[in-house]
């Protein structure tokens, strides 16, 4: 059953998902674990892509586009539909809805930050996962300005 975290910015914190994702990943990294971040669409996903190589100069996250860099050999990768499916320990979503296949990864991340059409969401999300049998978490984060890998 895997563990569901909603991770969620404090009013006054700067920054958005995409710089909320990558501290996840760091942290996940830390932990020796794989990552799979699941994108909307290919637009997310470039960007997500572009801030992970220069959210933080003191930050290397070995990464890459599902089907754009070798699976086996890249910790984290970003996608749009869940492949590939082996060796992944972690879901990171940045979707709108809870991807289909959440429930073969042992921890799912939900970041999420004040945009209203982003809580809205994750309150739907939030209560799916709930309804499944899969009671969520809920955490509070404040980034800190010019220090983002302080919460």
């Amino acid at each position: 059953m895997p563990r569901i975290d909603f991770y969620t910015l404090e009013p006054d914190s700067p920054g958005d998902r995409y710089l909320l994702t990558c501290r996840l990943v760091e942290r996940t990294r830390a932990e020796h674990l794989r990552v799979l971040i699941h994108c909307p669409d290919l637009t997310a996903a470039r960007h997500l892509d572009r801030l992970l190589w220069t959210w933080r100069q003191a930050s290397f996250i070995p990464h890459g586009l599902v089907g754009q860099t070798d699976h086996e050999l890249t910790p984290v990768l970003i996608g749009l539909d869940g492949t590939p499916e082996a060796q992944t320990q972690v879901l990171i979503n940045l979707a709108p809805a809870a991807p289909p296949f959440f429930s073969r990864f042992a921890r799912v991340c939900e970041p999420v930050d004040q945009d209203p059409a982003v809580r809205a969401a994750a309150r739907e999300r939030f209560r799916f996962y709930r309804d499944q049998g899969f009671p969520p978490a809920h955490h509070p984060v404040r980034l800190t300005p010019g220090n983002a890998d302080a919460w």
